[in-house]
């Protein structure tokens, strides 16, 4: 409770302090993370608080888990079908290409600096990988994440992170000990994906809606957080079964389930949005983003490994802005268009970190061994630089757009 205590009103002091600065809050709130973790306060391990020995890390990473789970859920209730319909070429060749190209440069450059293929392959399916929650937070406080880019994020991120775990599947599959692809088990793992992603959409197109006016009408949900009761259960649901059986993220299917719920009437949707950024903002998504600053160390950073880490960062940034913009360029958006969703897809986030962990468990790469201190630290970099770049190249946005 005492580590919850200071992490929620350190994330809000911090927030307010970025937009003092005319900074989004996501900004505050990772950077106030780095302090409270092990490079400077080390907070989690402290005796003064007697923390050092309460073993509560693992919990706050839960509540960060369902943190990053309600805001693709909020994400997801905001979201316009009909203006994603719009989008769908751009995404389709921006999320590819946003996704091949960080592999195809980062995998020569990490062999160039004396690392096997094995490890350099996978900090380039690290880097492939894209975390929309932190662009998409920031395009929610500038009010633009119902514009043209911002409806192009949602889909070419959906797109970008089923390629990046692709790829994973794929990586984990040719790195293995007896160095054998099994061609069938990868075919079986797109399959799997394809068919959960088709089902949960219609579920959610037509299902979701049908499901939730149907409870409207032989229960009054309208009364003590009803319909946001349900609609967090979806969120849920929708979650594991994204992991249990389409093997993808579960802030997949949370953001699928809020897809659903938007296509509701007004009276059942609105009070859904509206427990959700309660729960969410008030609580769990600045433990989310104060958890990113917690998990790292950059006390301990190899200097040694510094140069691989400058360029991996010059890489991992330039990697996305031109895949995806020269993808939405493809796609018929204009050169300002292009550059805008270029830049919301910099952030690693979360789901960099996520496929990091693969690495170290499938033995590619090693907690103490310095590329994955490298991958750490692009990957931190990229989820805090994001918010300023993004809040720069919107400048220009209409306020109401």
């Amino acid at each position: 409770m005492l580590a919850l205590g200071i992490i929620v009103f350190a994330a809000r002091i911090a927030g307010e302090i970025a937009r003092k600065f005319d900074q989004p809050r996501v900004l505050g709130e990772l950077i106030i993370g780095v302090i409270l973790g092990p490079t400077l306060l080390n907070m989690m391990h402290s005796h003064v608080l007697g923390l050092a020995d309460a073993h509560i890390e693992e919990t706050i990473i839960e509540m960060a888990e369902l943190g990053v789970m309600l805001l693709m859920f909020k994400v997801g209730l905001e979201v316009n079908i009909d203006e994603l319909k719009k989008v769908g070429i751009v995404a389709g060749i921006a999320g590819t290409l946003g996704a091949l190209l960080p592999m195809i440069l980062v995998l020569p450059v990490v062999m160039l600096f004396g690392y096997e293929w094995q490890p350099a392959l996978f900090a380039g399916v690290t880097l492939a990988a894209t975390s929309v929650s932190i662009s998409a937070q920031v395009l929610l406080e500038l009010g633009v994440l119902q514009t043209k880019e911002g409806n192009a994020l949602l889909a070419t991120a959906l797109i970008d992170d089923v390629i990046a775990i692709l790829l994973v599947s794929l990586t984990v599959a040719i790195t293995s000990a007896s160095g054998n692809v099994d061609v069938g088990s990868l075919v079986q793992i797109i399959v799997r994906m394809t068919l959960y992603l088709v089902i949960a959409f219609l579920l959610a197109w037509y299902g979701v809606p049908l499901f939730m006016k149907l409870l409207n009408r032989f229960f009054d949900l309208t009364k003590a957080y009803g319909n946001p009761a349900v609609g967090l259960v979806l969120a849920f649901i929708y979650g594991w079964a994204a992991q249990a059986f389409g093997g993808v993220a579960a802030i997949t299917g949370a953001f699928i389930a809020g897809v659903g719920i938007s296509r509701t009437p007004h009276q059942i949707n609105h009070p859904v949005e509206e427990a959700t950024n309660a729960l969410a903002y008030a609580f769990l998504v600045p433990v989310f983003f104060v958890s990113v600053g917690l998990q790292t160390d950059l006390s301990q950073f190899p200097l040694d490994a510094l140069p691989l880490a400058v360029v991996i960062l010059v890489l991992a940034v330039v990697s996305k802005v031109v895949g995806c913009g020269l993808g939405a360029r493809l796609g018929g958006f204009n050169n300002q268009e292009s550059f805008r969703l270029g830049v919301c897809m910099v952030s690693r986030g979360e789901v960099g970190l996520i496929i990091a962990s693969l690495g170290v468990s499938s033995g590619v790469l090693k907690l103490d061994h310095p590329l994955f201190a490298v991958l750490f630290l692009v990957i931190l970099l990229t989820t805090v630089v994001t918010p300023p770049l993004v809040r720069r190249v919107f400048q220009s946005a209409p306020a109401n757009a």
